[in-house]
């Protein structure tokens, strides 16, 4: 058998690498994505997304058409469950954001006063679950970025916390 100092130092080889990845899950503190697929069906159907003013298309080089949908579980706090769609227009900024603003009225989303210079966003609680709606002009860190054309490119999405908490959901994100 092994000495008693020899089965500590076996102890700590085999129990360190153990505590070290504990250590690293504590530090990173995202929450899961674990079982968000039907929140984000769910997001996916929010009749927003297909709801674009008269003359939006998909752009000719997104690399897929119509919507789609992700978990992000990258930075502390809940996992971000978001459903999104790119357009393009051949009209303005704002009237793109007109648009939205009289077709999402309707449905119960409110308009937030802290939104970002370059998107519009509104909120709404469905179901208990607090929902975030942007529309979003900047496209540049898209890869490929998409191609407007002789217009304007945008995205429209729809996102939650996993949880379905508003903790750290804002507009000026």
């Amino acid at each position: 058998m092994f000495p008693t100092r020899h089965r500590t130092a076996l102890a700590a080889v085999l129990v360190l690498p153990a505590a070290l990845l504990s250590g690293c899950s504590l530090v990173h503190s995202g929450g899961s994505c674990d079982g968000s697929d039907a929140v984000r069906k769910d997001l996916a159907a929010q009749p927003v997304l297909s709801s674009p003013p008269d003359g939006a298309t998909d752009p000719v080089n997104y690399r897929g058409e119509g919507v789609s949908t992700g978990c992000d579980n990258d930075s502390p706090g809940p996992a971000w469950v978001h459903a999104d769609r790119v357009y393009t227009f051949t009209g303005t900024r704002q009237a793109v954001v007109d648009h939205y603003a009289r077709t999402v009225a309707a449905q119960g989303w409110r308009r937030e006063t802290d939104s970002r210079a370059d998107a519009a966003c509104w909120t709404r609680t469905a179901d208990g679950r607090h929902l975030l709606l942007a529309v979003d002009f900047q496209l540049g860190a898209w890869t490929p970025a998409p191609d407007p054309g002789n217009g304007i490119g945008y995205e429209v999405t729809v996102g939650s916390n996993a949880d379905g908490s508003d903790d750290g959901a804002g507009c000026a994100d």
